[in-house]
């Protein structure tokens, strides 16, 4: 068994699939109906799905699930991050273990995974 690819339920995919594209530098791999969005980094493919999110998780601790992003340098991606509007919204036990949102709420950490 093999992971295929990530669901993450955003309210407006198409809408969302900006912050994925000009914030986290993912590609569009493909639109279906209008409505669900294929999108890749690396060998990682994401499916955004619509769907209200309900659930407003004020930190990372308290969510359901997180997705990690590494980086090999923690400052100069933190910094192109934040010049493209992200703003991280705390840690995760460690200065070296970032948090924020997507624009839907969902949980994402950055680290450096040499370095935490």
């Amino acid at each position: 068994m093999n992971l295929g690819h990530i669901e993450i339920f955003v309210e407006d995919p198409l809408k969302s699939k900006e912050f994925y594209k000009d914030v986290l530098g993912f590609t569009i791999e493909d639109i279906q109906k209008d409505k669900y969005v294929w999108l890749k980094k690396g060998q990682t493919e994401i499916l955004l799905r619509p769907r209200k999110n309900h659930l407003q998780i004020k930190n990372y601790q308290g969510t359901n699930i997180g997705l990690v992003l590494y980086t090999d340098d923690l400052d100069k991606t933190v910094k192109e991050l934040t010049s493209k509007g992200l703003n991280f919204k705390g840690t995760d036990l460690s200065e070296k273990c970032l948090t924020f949102t997507d624009p839907d709420g969902n949980w994402f950490q950055l680290v450096n995974p040499k370095d935490h």
